[in-house]
């Protein structure tokens, strides 16, 4: 049975431990977690000079750009917080190594008061007990908030079908959203057994669902800094 699995993480072992430290109430949501490019996430706590100027003297994330709302008050920005994309360390990429090693999924991830809560997707228990003991073997002290199990993918929280997120999942498993390309479309349809056709058509589908997921999640329209 499907299983979702809710964490409790130190930010001293997945990011973020110095920016806690300096601004105690900064809060952050990861927002989209596909393939191997850094992704979205939405910070807010204090103002922006001292989130950027924290962000990059923070040893655990690299600043790779800077997003900014189109809406021109700076009140409302500071409710809503901002945008940057971030390259997390060691940290975190064997944290996501070890959970995609066991057919997992990191469906969501954020944080506040120095802890990062993640929501993690397995097919079965047994997985969920193998990474489990891994993150234990690496010393990551996770704390078992909750586990449970359902019976489709519409109560786990994500917007796609079953087909879908198998898709999704192979895709990322074998390298097609790497940069370069680990396996060409054509290759990904043969290990699927679909038609080239049917399997551009199944991840055009699937992105279109993911994307209005997060734009439903209350992201505005914005711009990269200059």
């Amino acid at each position: 049975m499907t299983t979702v699995v809710e964490l409790d993480v130190p930010a001293e072992r997945l990011g973020f431990a110095r920016t806690f430290d300096r601004i105690p109430s900064f809060e952050f949501q990861v927002r989209g977690l596909v393939g191997d490019a850094p992704p979205l996430c939405q910070v807010s706590g204090t103002d922006r000079p001292t989130i950027e100027t924290t962000l990059e003297e923070d040893p655990s994330v690299d600043v790779i750009a800077r997003l900014s709302s189109d809406s021109g008050d700076d009140a409302d920005d500071e409710r809503a917080g901002w945008l940057f994309r971030l390259a997390f360390d060691e940290g975190f990429k064997l944290f996501e190594q070890i959970v995609l090693e066991n057919d997992g999924a990191i469906m969501s991830a954020r944080g506040r008061d120095g802890t990062w809560n993640v929501q993690l997707l397995f097919h079965d228990r047994e997985s969920v007990s193998t990474c489990h003991e891994r993150f234990q073997r690496y010393e990551y002290d996770v704390e078992v908030v909750r586990v449970r199990g359902i019976d489709d993918l519409e109560r786990a929280g994500t917007p796609l079908t079953e087909t879908q997120y198998e898709t999704i999942w192979t895709a990322h498993e074998l390298g097609y959203f790497d940069v370069p390309r680990e396996i060409t479309l054509e290759e990904l349809a043969a290990e699927l057994d679909v038609s080239h056709q049917a399997l551009s058509e199944r991840l055009r589908r699937s992105h279109a669902a993911l994307i209005s997921s997060e734009l439903e999640g209350g992201l505005g329209p914005t711009k990269i800094d200059p």
